[in-house]
């Protein structure tokens, strides 16, 4: 322990926040660490003091006491009202110039009002988005700030020193103002939400497809992370699956329970698409899978009772299988992040951050969930264009959508000829045929809307709206 000032400080010691605190220690600051229950700030400092200087506080007001100025205070509380209350307690005991941290996952619009609430105050909110899970917040994780430069600057050397590093270089940017850092680390992990559903799809086809025993796709996965798969999701999967579960001693996978849990972010990001006009297909599938997998009662009612195919026995070749779901497990998984990319633009219009999105896929190769190998890609094709209107017109992701859209196909068709829900590759396959169309149906439910509801629509060959008097002499009017 140290009697020194401390540098910066930490409330909330649950996992996260405890080796989140770790990481700055152990990194040569000086640490100032609290938790409601006092018991986790003694079991840190008496467990883990050996790894740099903590300064323990008994409440906030000691924790403000010990730091120097300008104060810089990390919360690492559940969000939403938990995270309130923390702010609530603290702006009493803090001056002009201190800066606030919430480095949970909050919505951005909470961000964006709590920012706003204590500018008002002479106060610093930054909301930081950070990846990586328990292991990344102690090793170094991808870190995504928002709020002011003024305290990104000060933040600068101690959250880019903690961060991930790849090549040298801090996976931690400044993303923009307000709400920017958690809106970014919200898209991060719906782009999460599509990488894994999409994995399940591949295991969940090759397994009733070809048969494949758990440990043999254990070593399908382990390839294909040498390739232009590789990401630490791919990485991981192969670890599960080939675990052996010790009581029963068959495949760990087969023994949990499949009902697939989320804690909002994913759902967030739907939301907040729909009300920004961005499809983003492949994430609301993996939400929507989500829900279904724990609708236990309409599954119960459905499993046995509704029919599929006559004849679900589907003869494939098993190595030219296996490679056709490999490209379309790659092209999928761009379409999930051209998707991402596009709401992060498009949010970045509506509320004026200005948010470089090269360097959003930069700061996300080391770290956080969805780091990948393409990555490196992502970050050369904003390069090349700032203004790409979509990752997927790229000469890169175009090509490589191109050699693998056909075997994309012959999945999904595989797919729907066994009965093996593939959601995730199917919303992906026709959000880029809907991308791709010189002319969509969409000309027929404006047609619609204007005879049920005279909603008018507009032409191909001259400006204006218009109006057909469906009732009458069906006429064409301007609107």
């Amino acid at each position: 322990m140290s009697s020194a000032p401390a540098q910066i400080a930490v409330t909330g010691l649950a996992v996260m926040g405890r080796n989140l605190a770790r990481n700055l220690a152990r990194n040569g600051f000086r640490v100032a660490v609290h938790n409601r229950s006092q018991g986790r700030t003694d079991a840190l400092v008496e467990e883990f003091g050996h790894e740099g200087e903590f300064v323990p506080a008994a409440d906030l007001p000691a924790l403000v006491e010990s730091l120097e100025t300008p104060r810089k205070i990390i919360i690492m509380v559940k969000a939403g009202e938990p995270t309130d209350a923390v702010i609530d307690e603290l702006v009493p005991l803090l001056d002009e110039g201190d800066i606030v941290v919430d480095a949970g996952n909050a919505h951005f619009a909470d961000t964006r009002r709590r920012e706003d609430a204590l500018k008002a105050k002479g106060l610093h909110f930054v909301g930081a988005g950070v990846s990586g899970g328990e292991e990344g917040a102690l090793n170094g994780p991808s870190i995504m700030p928002g709020g002011s430069t003024f305290a990104y600057a000060a933040l600068e050397p101690m959250l880019t020193k903690i961060s991930a590093h790849v090549n040298g270089e801090a996976c931690c940017v400044h993303v923009g103002p307000d709400g920017a850092g958690h809106f970014v680390k919200m898209l991060h992990n719906g782009i999460e939400y599509a990488d894994m559903q999409l994995i399940a799809e591949s295991y969940d086809l090759l397994r009733n497809v070809l048969g494949l025993s758990a440990s043999e796709l254990a070593d399908v996965f382990r390839e294909w992370n040498s390739g232009d798969l590789e990401s630490f999701l791919i990485e991981i999967t192969a670890e599960v699956l080939s675990q052996v579960d010790d009581s029963t001693g068959g495949p760990f996978v087969d023994v949990v329970l499949d009902q697939a849990e989320q804690k909002g972010t994913g759902r967030w990001t739907v939301q907040v698409a729909l009300d920004l006009g961005i499809p983003v297909s492949g994430m609301a599938e993996a939400v929507f899978a989500r829900s279904l997998s724990g609708d236990v009662v309409r599954r119960e009612a459905a499993a046995g009772v509704l029919p599929g195919p006559a004849n679900p026995k589907v003869e494939v070749d098993r190595d030219a299988f296996i490679e056709d779901v490999r490209h379309a497990l790659y092209s999928s998984k761009l379409v999930a992040y051209a998707q991402g990319f596009d709401a992060i633009r498009a949010a970045s219009d509506q509320y004026g951050w200005d948010i470089d999105l090269g360097a959003m896929a930069k700061i996300w190769r080391g770290g956080c969930i969805i780091r990948a190998r393409f990555l490196d890609r992502i970050k050369e094709a904003y390069d090349r264009d700032a203004n790409l209107p979509s990752l997927l017109v790229d000469d890169y992701f175009k090509e490589a959508v191109a050699n693998g859209q056909e075997a994309w196909r012959r999945v999904v068709g595989v797919a729907a000829a066994a009965g093996v829900p593939a959601p995730g590759f199917s919303a992906s396959l026709s959000y880029y045929d809907g991308l791709r169309a010189e002319r969509l149906p969409a000309s027929l439910i404006q047609g619609l809307r204007d005879l049920f509801g005279a909603h008018t629509y507009h032409r191909v060959d001259r400006e204006g709206a218009f109006h057909l008097d469906w009732s009458g002499d069906r006429k064409e009017h301007d609107a």
